[in-house]
């Protein structure tokens, strides 16, 4: 008597192996010019926070990033550092 997976196991004996495994496709890494020689700073912060900020910069025509980096900037000077001015 067969055992309860017998005629699985013989089935997959016949068979010619497992089908192909295909290889994602390479994703090719474009990053910006200006990220060259660059990392992330990230927080989290409140919705109400990031809304206004997008608002600011929307009405100011510029971007989150350089307003943050205006912010940076003048954390840099009252902390004694020297601001780095990276917008």
């Amino acid at each position: 008597m067969k055992g309860r997976f017998g005629g699985l196991k013989e089935a997959l004996k016949t068979e010619s192996g497992p089908a192909p495994v295909k290889e994602p496709a390479a994703r090719a890494a474009v990053r910006s010019k200006a990220r060259d020689g660059k990392k992330a700073v990230v927080g989290y912060f409140s919705g109400e926070l990031s809304d206004t900020l997008r608002m600011m910069s929307i009405a100011e025509k510029t971007s989150v990033q350089a307003l943050l980096g205006e912010a940076i900037d003048l954390l840099m000077r009252a902390k004694g550092k020297h601001p780095f001015g990276e917008r």
